[in-house]
């Protein structure tokens, strides 16, 4: 009986994820295969779609802009403390959440210098989720002091872990994990095993709860061995907002919770600043990892990582690690059927991903396996920074995961 019933809920995995992928499928005809913005003084970070009201949010470091989907700027904030990262855009509640690093190190003194304001010392480092109501963003130049339209909430386990310094056996070392912050950002369900009360008979995925996840920046320091997870921490969106204060210039809050709800590590191998971006797209019920690239020989050093949220996750101790405690953790996924998620395998590490080259600067999922995708750019004579979200179709191949719309 027990294999019957494990039989059964093989199926039931497999027949779910492709009833799931057909029935999201969209109509793409009347979008654009390409955004594009131009003429910015710093290089994108994150975009997210609005299909209510058909336009794009982008990350610009320190400016965020919204913009209709012939990349007309509609309205912007130009004057944000910190590095604005990569972004999700929440439909329920009509915020776009994004990562807001306000730092000491060689990047946030990259940031001063441009808003021409002072280095923040390691002391008043804090990293942030900015919550931005788009809804109220409606001219360009907004400020955002004291404006109830961006808010920023804490992320205290992320400060805690950078301000930390240890010393062990092999000498003194600073920022557990390699954290350097946090980047990549995503809204999704919970991670757990997919059962079939999940589904209805139709096949249509049962309402979830939805949670932020939140990824770590990882210094891509070749000579320690304890950072070479991807580490992701789950947090409830309505308890980030009862925390969430506004913005006041050349100040850092603490307002936020003491720590995440849950917290998980991903061996992908050392890579170059963590999780740039992060999506979790419903087509193929996985979470998405853009990184740059690591330098690691020993690793496969793949740019993009995925691991599917129907997964029961196993405590372990971390390997590399300075600590015996064991940590929760999760598995990348494996190759399944060609053409719907098939990574390529390094055989002698296990990890598996692709190399595809975009993604670090913007992954936005919008249904039926369609993606905009950010193709950043710098102008050498000039130096302005553009973006380019490029429609692309998910194939899952390991040695080409999308197909642009235009290429």
């Amino acid at each position: 009986m027990k294999v019957i019933y494990n039989i059964l809920i093989a199926a039931i995995l497999t027949l779910g994820v492709s009833l799931e992928a057909s029935a999201a499928d969209i109509d793409h005809s009347s979008l654009p295969s390409v955004v594009f913005v131009g003429g910015q003084a710093q290089h994108v970070q994150g975009i997210a779609y609005d299909a209510d009201r058909d336009c794009m949010y982008m990350s610009f470091t320190s400016r965020f802009v919204k913009v209709d989907m012939q990349g007309n700027i509609l309205a912007s904030i130009d004057r944000i403390q910190g590095h604005l990262g990569a972004m999700t855009f929440n439909p329920q509640d009509r915020k776009v959440y994004a990562s807001l690093e306000c730092k000491d190190d060689e990047i946030g003194q990259g940031i001063a210098k441009v808003l021409d304001v002072k280095t923040l010392s390691r002391a008043d480092s804090k990293f942030y989720i900015a919550i931005i109501d788009v809804d109220k963003l409606d001219s360009i130049g907004v400020d955002p002091e004291g404006n109830p339209v961006l808010k920023t909430v804490c992320i205290r386990k992320a400060v805690e872990d950078y301000a930390f310094a240890g010393e062990d056996k092999t000498g003194k070392y600073e920022h557990r994990y390699g954290c350097s912050g946090i980047d990549g950002v995503a809204i999704a369900p919970q991670i757990a095993p997919l059962k079939a009360a999940r589904y209805s008979a139709s096949g249509a995925d049962v309402q979830r709860k939805l949670y932020l996840y939140v990824g770590y920046g990882i210094y891509g320091d070749t000579n320690r061995t304890d950072n070479d997870y991807q580490v992701v921490q789950r947090y409830d969106l309505e308890v980030l907002n009862k925390y969430a204060q506004p913005v006041v210039f050349g100040q850092t809050h603490s307002s936020g919770p003491d720590k995440p709800s849950q917290e998980f590590f991903i061996f992908t191998g050392n890579t170059n600043y963590g999780i740039q971006n992060m999506a979790y797209d419903e087509y193929t019920d996985c979470m998405y990892m853009a990184v740059y690239k690591g330098k690691k020989e020993c690793y496969p050093n793949y740019r993009l990582f995925a691991f599917s949220i129907n997964q029961k996750p196993f405590k372990a101790r971390l390997r590399g690690g300075r600590d015996a405690r064991k940590h929760m953790q999760l598995k990348l996924v494996e190759p399944l059927e060609p053409g719907f998620v098939s990574p390529m395998k390094d055989q002698a590490t296990g990890i598996t991903g692709w190399n595809f080259k975009w993604g670090s600067t913007g992954l936005c999922p919008i249904g039926g396996g369609w993606w905009y995708i950010s193709e950043n750019a710098r102008d050498k004579k000039t130096g302005e920074e553009s973006c380019t979200a490029r429609l692309y179709k998910w194939t899952g191949k390991n040695d080409g995961p999308f197909h642009s719309a235009t290429k």
